[in-house]
């Protein structure tokens, strides 16, 4: 079982960052494939990026790739994932979830753990 908490998100401006961090308890932290995905009002909910157990490995969503800066990390010896974005932009305004798998995936189906979300509004 894995609990996960959101942090981080906020009202900006467009074009200015934000730091997304996700603590998760128990001591499995290090099993998990840890996602991050969003969801926008009105919207399905998207894949944004998701990282391998050791952090070797990182996935992004193709629809992001070049429109925004975007960078996942993790540190698991502090059970925290973090989603980096730069030069954010009004359509980025979501609802962004942390998730956990046993399995690297796109889709939220394959996730079995997931945070309450933290709000990020980027206006113009």
């Amino acid at each position: 079982q894995v609990q996960l908490i959101e942090s981080g998100g906020g009202l900006v401006q467009a074009g200015d960052s934000l730091r997304l961090s996700c603590v998760a308890s128990g001591r499995t932290f290090s099993s998990y494939v840890l996602a991050w995905f969003r969801q926008a009002p009105g919207k399905e909910r998207e894949f944004v990026a998701a990282i391998s157990r050791t952090g070797s490995t990182t996935n992004y969503a193709d629809s992001l790739k070049g429109r925004f800066t975007i960078s996942i990390s993790r540190d698991n010896a502090k059970n925290i994932v973090y989603l980096q974005m730069n030069d954010l932009k009004p359509e980025d305004t979501a609802v962004y979830y942390c998730a956990a798998s046993l399995s690297m995936s796109a889709y939220d189906h394959r996730y079995d753990f997931w945070g309450q979300g933290t709000q990020v509004t980027a206006s113009s």
